[in-house]
């Protein structure tokens, strides 16, 4: 799979991804008891947002191993572009969690990962996302970027919260495989952001995010850094890009 642009159709999950969660859904429920609360909030059908703080690597399987409806996420298209055996494996294994490939990066490259996301939820499809942008490495819930409101007041979509607990214990960085730890899945009451606004509106899109960030803190528990989390800079091109971003975001 190579990663899609803004106008073509995006390959949706089959027999593979099927597959794969019959395998993995008993696994992560009765060997790792997984506890997962509050399924009943997430709506069966239509587009729907699912926003998620995130702690670890295994976060884009747990949400959709465990979902009680198909989910969809983006992931770096450097896991389906690799050669031989690693490379096919990979590339199996992503599609069979419902993982779509996308560039990664600031500005345009950013844009259209958001547009992947609006072709998923306009397709009645479930679309993961992590307001945070990365994964926090210290543990505390950080500021959410405004990409997850645009896409639920673009796309009219709701937002399901969801706070994970534990997920950092069961993958920390640097493990290879998953480790037997306390781990929950807290799915909020669905968050409905157009009372503020158009998705044109800064305003209103700081708002939404806020507000979705609250519900997240409030399932997560975790405590508030009260800042953006940012991996740093690949290199001096990528540093380059983000100062431009952030300058035309201004």
């Amino acid at each position: 799979m190579t990663e899609n642009t803004p106008n073509e159709p995006l390959q949706r999950p089959g027999f593979v991804y099927h597959l794969g969660r019959a395998i993995m859904f008993p696994l992560a429920k009765m060997v790792y008891r997984i506890k997962i609360e509050g399924t009943k909030n997430v709506p069966l059908e239509g587009p729907v947002i699912i926003a998620s703080n995130h702690l670890s690597f295994i976060d884009s399987i747990v949400i959709p191993v465990l979902a009680p409806r198909r989910v969809q996420f983006l992931a770096k298209s450097a896991y389906f572009e690799g050669t031989g055996v690693k490379g096919w494996f990979s590339k199996m294994f992503f599609t069979s969690i419902g993982a779509v490939g996308v560039r990664r990066g600031a500005g345009q490259a950013a844009q259209e990962a958001l547009e992947q996301g609006r072709q998923i939820l306009e397709g009645g499809n479930a679309f993961a996302i992590y307001p945070e942008g990365t994964r926090s490495l210290d543990g505390r819930l950080y500021k959410g970027r405004t990409g997850v409101a645009w896409l639920a007041l673009t796309t009219g979509a709701k937002v399901v919260p969801v706070g994970l607990i534990g997920t950092n214990k069961m993958m920390p960085v640097g493990a290879k495989i998953p480790r037997f730890a306390k781990v929950k899945i807290r799915y909020g009451e669905p968050i409905d952001v157009s009372v503020h606004g158009a998705a044109n509106s800064g305003r209103a899109r700081r708002l939404a995010t806020d507000e979705i960030m609250a519900a997240i803190h409030a399932l997560s528990e975790q405590e508030l850094a009260n800042e953006y989390n940012e991996s740093p800079p690949h290199d001096i091109i990528e540093k380059a890009k983000r100062a431009l971003w952030r300058r035309e975001r201004l």
